[in-house]
């Protein structure tokens, strides 16, 4: 393939009006004029929750109210279209494969109705609808300003696996499919607009890669494509040194390293999706972060290095939607492979473990997984550890809702001495409690686990003990 092909991918915000995809249509013009691009889109903002709301209220029975959500987003697509499209022709042309796809859910939502059930192959075909709908819109006006342009499912491009909601992808096949489809099309000068956040298996059958999975998307054809670069489009400046809703003083970091970046992701940093990453770093493929409301900002570039800052901390990120969960009691020393038996069943029901923290005696192993998770992740336990717990070798299953996993992270911390003492003194003079406390072999992160209420003082005090507002070398923030 031609290395010089790069990736734009667009989210949820960068299309979410008709404004909004007008200077996402414009940044793909101006870019295409310096190097041959792919355009991967989300769904216009919003529009991905309205659709599972509508899935749950026809697993509910209540086809009503399923319908009058896709209504309304019907004419709030109506509205952009109207807006965007000058061409009469065009229009029609765009408005049809609207219909088509409004269509489609609506015969999904009446068929979950009347069944009141709701699979999460229905749930994916019905949420990946969004995508589906703005795809082409973008298209359209990429054309409408002189660039041919075609829009394109990722059904006909992504293969992944059969598992509906977090599906992963086959990389040697979606690579076939890729090119096969997409190289033709760049030879001729046109941009292919492709949905995010959907893939297909080899059978066909549609499925989503998780929640933010448009990111995934864009670095999985990246991959497959073997591109020079991919430009993830947001809302914000780059990766930055905390989340600037809590920390005022949060600034872009110019360079970073996929490492980094990957430990940000996972501990919730909202400008990556988690598995992000995981495509591109064999390849090399630096990926960046930039902002579609300021373009003329370069936004933060990660590389397989990163840029070094003498091996401190990078930045900090916070996760609030987690729940902690405890096995233990005393009688657990004694008993075989409790630890292998309770990740194994985490594992089973595909929850994500977040953090894990054990004490050295060995009575208790708390971790912490996704809320979303937590439930299954609990049933499941206590399913394995049935027997155990009638015979008070468990003395316990317990979850604690009300936390929240902070994480501090840089490069080769562990060349820095006193990082941790520094972080935790910080913590103690804000009066934080600390609940459980994790770092990783790599040192690359230090985690601890606090009251939900506490995470603002965290960042807050954490961000000033590191002087994490200073600039740094090349900040363009």
């Amino acid at each position: 393939m031609n290395s010089r092909i790069q990736v734009m991918k667009f989210g949820g915000t960068s299309v979410g009006d008709a404004p909004c995809i007008v200077r996402a249509a414009e940044i793909i013009v101006k870019g295409y004029k310096i190097t041959p691009c792919i355009a991967v889109v989300s769904a216009m903002s919003g529009v991905t929750n309205k659709l599972i709301e509508a899935a749950r209220h026809a697993q509910s029975g209540n086809a009503k109210d399923a319908t009058a959500i896709l209504d309304a987003l019907r004419a709030q697509h109506e509205t952009a279209l109207t807006q965007l499209l000058t061409d009469d022709t065009e229009r029609t042309r765009v408005r049809q494969c609207m219909e088509q796809v409004f269509a489609e859910g609506r015969r999904l939502c009446d068929g979950t109705a009347l069944l009141r059930e709701l699979t999460p192959r229905t749930l994916d075909a019905i949420s990946s609808l969004g995508e589906r709908l703005s795809a082409p819109l973008v298209s359209a006006t990429v054309a409408q300003l002189g660039l041919p342009s075609e829009a394109i499912e990722a059904t006909e491009l992504i293969v992944t696996d059969h598992f509906h909601g977090g599906a992963d992808p086959q990389m040697d096949h979606t690579r076939t499919k890729s090119q096969a489809r997409l190289t033709p099309l760049l030879k001729k000068g046109v941009v292919p607009v492709v949905t995010g956040f959907i893939g297909a298996t080899k059978e066909g059958q549609l499925t989503t890669l998780g929640r933010g999975g448009s990111d995934y998307s864009a670095t999985i054809l990246g991959a497959a494509m073997d591109a020079a670069e991919i430009i993830i489009w947001t809302d914000v400046e780059g990766v930055l040194t905390a989340d600037p809703r809590l920390v005022a003083e949060a600034r872009t970091i110019p360079v970073i390293s996929y490492r980094e970046a990957g430990e940000l992701a996972y501990f919730g940093a909202k400008v990556l999706h988690p598995k992000t990453l995981m495509p591109v770093v064999h390849a090399g493929i630096p990926v960046w972060i930039r902002n579609s409301f300021a373009p003329e900002k370069l936004g933060t570039k990660i590389t397989l290095e990163g840029r070094s800052i003498g091996g401190g901390v990078k930045a900090l990120t916070a996760i609030r939607d987690v729940t902690l969960i405890s096995v233990g009691g005393p009688a657990i020393v004694g008993l075989p492979d409790v630890v292998g038996r309770t990740f194994s069943t985490t594992a089973e029901v595909r929850a994500q473990v977040l953090l894990i923290s054990q004490s050295s005696s060995q009575n208790d192993i708390c971790f912490a997984v996704s809320s979303a998770d937590a439930q299954r992740t609990v049933d499941a336990l206590k399913k394995e550890f049935a027997h155990d717990l009638a015979h008070q070798k468990v003395e316990h299953i317990t979850v604690d809702p009300n936390i929240a996993i902070v994480a501090v992270v840089g490069e080769n911390m562990r060349g820095t001495p006193g990082i941790a003492g520094k972080t935790f003194n910080a913590l103690g003079r804000a009066g934080v409690n600390l609940i459980a406390i994790a770092q990783g072999s790599s040192e690359s992160n230090i985690s601890f686990v606090i009251e939900e209420s506490a995470v603002k003082a965290a960042l807050l005090t954490t961000h000033k003990e590191f002087n994490l507002d200073a600039p740094q070398n090349g900040d363009n923030g």
